[in-house]
């Protein structure tokens, strides 16, 4: 659904869109290692062949020599040490920090068992600055190579070697982290849209009848009195019904169908009041507003709250509604007279009025802003809308 993000960078909604568990299948799981791999190769053989300088035999012997190395620290500490550091959620940063050092003693320990086989096959580098070093290393016994001050000595050198791969391991699952979490996000915020709207169509089946039954009372009273504004209502109720079966189906409508509405459900149940009470619609809107969309029925709830609850005192009964359009910003507000004593109308509509809420959250994130006052003598409403 569009709307939903719409308060989303273009970044994020890129992210959201896309199926990464799809994508990362086992076939790709290893071409991307694979490759990750090839690439840090790349890297090391150019140090060694034109940093260094080293014969192109060399350059590969130790380039072969760090990978292997690399690779055996990589998959034993995210393949097997990261699982079962997790299951102590606790600990698990400081798992993961006292975890370095032992990375360390695994890097040399492997570095010092490829010296042992390479010069029990009589494999050595004979030139350039590192001449001799196979045979150097093979000499040393196992507690010499991992001694407090060789490990001291090595340290800076090893996590350089083996930094590279990690930071794209953990990039890697971070980005991958976050874009289920921006799609679960998504679908959670779908799932509550779809929610409201069976909400919303819940609240047309049980607005039509009630509507239906004053509003074809107060027709009968036009027809038996032979009111020339008879016709008129019938075509007012068969478009309002239209609109609510068909119309309002979608996500957004028109604003001028959505206006219109408003107009004939505030004529329908005005007929059922003297011409004296002060019951008034104030609309301005631009003549432009043929590409002004609207999420539909997002006042009428407050509109048919004021004519249920409203108008009821002896006396200074009042109900006005205004609406504004002005620079793709609609201003809604209505007010009602109640009772000095009655109880808070806050909860009046129940369902009707969270509902509104919960699809203005969804629906214009950070757009528009509602206040809902429960005054002395009066019940106001006012909401302001961002249609861009």
């Amino acid at each position: 659904m569009q709307t939903l993000t719409k308060g989303m960078t273009p970044f994020l909604e890129k992210i959201s869109q896309f199926n990464f568990e799809k994508f990362y299948t086992p076939k790709t799981r290893i071409l991307c290692h694979a490759f990750m791999w090839i690439f840090f190769s790349s890297l090391f053989f150019l140090n060694f062949w034109v940093e260094l300088q080293m014969t192109l035999k060399s350059s590969l012997l130790m380039t072969m020599r760090g990978t292997v190395n690399n690779m055996a620290v990589f998959y034993i500490f995210f393949y097997l040490a990261v699982p079962r550091i997790f299951k102590s959620r606790a600990l698990s940063m400081l798992l993961i920090l006292l975890s370095i050092p032992g990375l360390i003693y695994i890097w040399l320990s492997f570095n010092f068992f490829q010296y042992n086989i390479l010069n029990y096959f009589g494999v050595d580098i004979l030139e350039g600055p590192l001449k001799g070093l196979i045979s150097r290393n093979a000499n040393q016994t196992y507690v010499q190579a991992l001694s407090y001050k060789n490990v001291l000595g090595n340290t800076m050198l090893v996590i350089y070697s083996f930094s590279p791969p990690f930071f794209v391991k953990m990039l890697f699952d971070i980005t991958r982290l976050f874009n289920r979490t921006i799609y679960f996000q998504k679908q959670t915020s779908e799932l509550e849209l779809q929610n409201l709207n069976i909400e919303k169509d819940f609240l047309k089946a049980q607005l039509n009848p009630h509507f239906l039954f004053n509003t074809l009372n107060n027709l009968y009273g036009l027809v038996v009195k032979k009111d020339p504004s008879a016709p008129e209502a019938i075509i007012n109720i068969s478009d309002m019904m239209a609109y609510t079966l068909y119309e309002s189906n979608t996500e957004k409508v028109p604003i001028e169908k959505e206006i219109d509405f408003i107009r004939n459900y505030f004529y329908l149940e005005r007929m059922r009041y003297s011409t004296d009470k002060d019951i008034t619609l104030d609309i301005t809107m631009p003549d432009d507003v043929e590409n002004i969309m609207i999420a539909p029925l997002l006042t009428f709830t407050f509109i048919e709250n004021a004519f249920k609850y409203g108008l009821k005192s002896k006396n200074d009964n009042f109900l006005k509604i205004n609406i504004d359009i002005v620079n793709n910003i609609f201003y809604f507000a209505i007010e009602n007279n109640k009772e000095k004593d009655s109880k808070k109308t806050t909860t009046l509509g129940g369902i009707g009025v969270k509902n509104i809420e919960k699809r203005l959250k969804l629906i214009y994130p950070h757009h528009h802003e509602i206040k809902i006052e429960d005054r002395e003598i009066s019940f106001f409403v006012s909401l302001s809308i961002n249609l861009t």
